[in-house]
């Protein structure tokens, strides 16, 4: 500086070096509050925050994830994917996209594994029937019932873990990979098959 200036105008100097304050966007958050309605179960808030970003940025990649996962939680398992497709091929490698595409796979997995009482009956007169309590764990996920679905994989797998290719131990990391890195379940699972992999 040359001479001695107020103190807004450092202020305002700095303020252009630092590229001005960072501030949130309005579509930001809207896709924040709809987060935060999913997480309290308000699926509907939810889908009417990402919806509205949708219409003023059609391939917004966390509007799109969102209301994918609205349409998990209700069922509308064809729909959550034709929202996946509105993404641009540059947005489809991100973890949030991985996630939620893994949440979709367990959903069509859940839906024909069949009925969990039948399936928990079947394991109970047979408990070597690997294939019943597979079923049985992907029909637990898909009711949310995510610790009767790992305990169910992790008995496989404590019982035979190369049966079918290991498939009950890739369901399991399919099931991590559904909840994400930061749920206490995950560190918890991930402890329990360590275990049976080093034993």
């Amino acid at each position: 500086f040359m001479g001695a200036l107020p103190e807004s105008q450092v202020k305002q100097f700095v303020m252009k070096l630092a590229g001005g304050a960072a501030k949130v966007s309005p579509a930001d958050e809207l896709i924040a509050m709809g987060n935060e309605a999913l997480a309290a179960h308000d699926i509907q808030g939810a889908a009417d925050a990402f919806a509205q970003v949708l219409q003023a940025e059609p391939q917004n990649q966390g509007a799109l994830v969102g209301l994918a996962r609205c349409y998990v939680m209700v069922g509308e398992i064809e729909q959550a994917k034709a929202t996946l497709a509105a993404l641009p091929e540059d947005k489809r490698n991100h973890p949030d996209i991985s996630a939620i595409e893994a949440t979709i796979a367990l959903a069509e997995k859940a839906d024909k594994a069949g009925d969990p009482s039948a399936l928990r009956a079947k394991v109970s007169a047979d408990p070597a029937d690997h294939q019943a309590r597979l079923d049985l764990a992907l029909a637990l996920a898909g009711t949310g019932d995510v610790e009767g679905a790992m305990d169910e994989l992790l008995e496989i797998c404590r019982r035979d873990l190369k049966w079918n290719e290991g498939a009950a131990r890739k369901e399991l990391v399919n099931l991590f990979e559904v909840l994400g890195p930061n749920d206490p379940r995950v560190a918890s699972g991930r402890r329990r098959l360590s275990s049976l992999l080093f034993r």
